[in-house]
């Protein structure tokens, strides 16, 4: 079964991009959520030895493109390679605030986007953390509000929502509307089109009240917008060559894996095994990750959201290590990140070994490997 999970809230942030939803959403929380294993019950598998580490704290977002980890915790699929070691889980809203519990030391290993990957490495020298897997690609849309906005162009101008400053889809959205010619200030959000950071639990309610008018962001996010009545004006995957780009990767505190490559091993083969799984059974995987999200969040998602934002994610080992440097051009194009060294940002040694073992294809780092 999973771990029991208590909510941590955070301040409101950035109150005044939202001020038609103070009111009737301040109780709700604004910004980074974690949840927290507490302490009661973990995903230990019976019988099984411990490893290296008593406990193994994995982040990730309560995100259809996380479902590896949703469905690997779900199913106890990662839980069953630990063994006698206890899976502490955490949920998060966007990629920062998960760095953040990364180098404090919240969490071991997270499941995460790239820019937050690529930002974490760069402003810590290449010494707190490294990816050590791929997970999906794809499953972000921009969507929008029919009656506002028609055609791409019909963007300028408007409130578009994006999860958090720095966040993948922030960078996304804010390479696209470099591509266009406009002209927006990176941190404020300010410009030719106002770019509004909202937690993705806010998202869809910020929407039906007119505080904004679209939004660039993750699955289960976009659909539900979509139930209320937004329609999709571009997929994200469109964009990029064969329609892949890494949106899910996997990392480690780079302390935890020198002192348990044993654990970081174990869970590599349960997130091998997960997505496996996963594609070998599309519609118990998609059952499964809306148990998962029920579990987070309350409640689960209706059929007519899930079954539209569940093709849309591509489940993969593969980092797609050169979309991820190709993602760190477009966080220097946009102002947020100076010009990177990523050489070492990947040591994919456990995974290609676990790969190896399961007789499936290694992966490629792109040159980007460890030093």
């Amino acid at each position: 079964m999973p771990a029991t999970r208590t909510t941590l809230r955070r301040s409101l942030a950035a109150a005044a991009a939202l001020p038609l939803l103070i009111g009737a959403l301040a109780s709700c929380g604004y910004g980074s959520e974690a949840k927290k294993d507490d302490g009661k019950k973990a995903n230990v598998a019976a019988g099984g030895k411990k490893l290296s580490a008593d406990t193994v704290k994995i982040g990730y977002f309560p995100n259809l493109t996380h479902a590896t980890a949703l469905v690997g915790l779900q199913e106890g699929l990662i839980a069953k390679e630990l063994g006698g070691t206890k899976v502490a889980p955490q949920a998060f809203n966007a990629g920062p605030s998960e760095i953040e519990a990364l180098n404090g030391g919240s969490i071991d290993i997270g499941f995460i986007g790239p820019s937050p990957s690529i930002n974490g490495y760069t402003k810590a020298k290449g010494q707190n953390l490294q990816i050590v897997s791929g997970s999906a690609s794809g499953g972000v849309k921009l969507v929008v509000n029919p009656d506002k906005i028609k055609t791409l162009d019909d963007v300028k101008g408007k409130k578009i929502a994006t999860p958090q400053l720095g966040n993948t889809q922030d960078v996304a959205f804010l390479n696209w509307i470099s591509e266009k010619g406009w002209k927006v200030d990176a941190q404020s959000g300010k410009g030719d089109v106002s770019v509004v950071r909202t937690d993705n639990k806010v998202t869809p309610d910020a929407y039906k009240s007119g505080a904004i008018d679209g939004a660039w962001v993750p699955e289960p996010t976009a659909s539900k917008l979509v139930s209320e009545g937004a329609k999709v004006l571009l997929d994200e995957s469109t964009l990029w060559p064969d329609k892949k780009f890494v949106i899910t990767n996997i990392i480690v505190k780079q302390s935890f894996l020198k002192e348990h490559p044993d654990v970081v091993e174990a869970v590599l083969r349960g997130t091998v095994k997960t997505n496996e799984w996963i594609n070998a059974n599309p519609d118990k995987a998609k059952a499964s990750a809306n148990a998962a999200l029920k579990e987070e969040t309350g409640k689960e998602l209706p059929a007519k959201v899930i079954d539209l934002a569940w093709p849309s994610i591509q489940i993969t080992n593969d980092p797609l290590a050169a979309t991820l440097n190709t993602q760190a051009q477009h966080s220097v194009a946009s102002g947020l990140l100076k010009e990177p060294d990523l050489k070492g940002i990947y040591d994919l040694t456990l995974l290609n070994k676990v790969l190896k073992a399961a007789g499936q294809p290694e992966v490629t780092d792109a040159g980007l490997g460890v030093k």
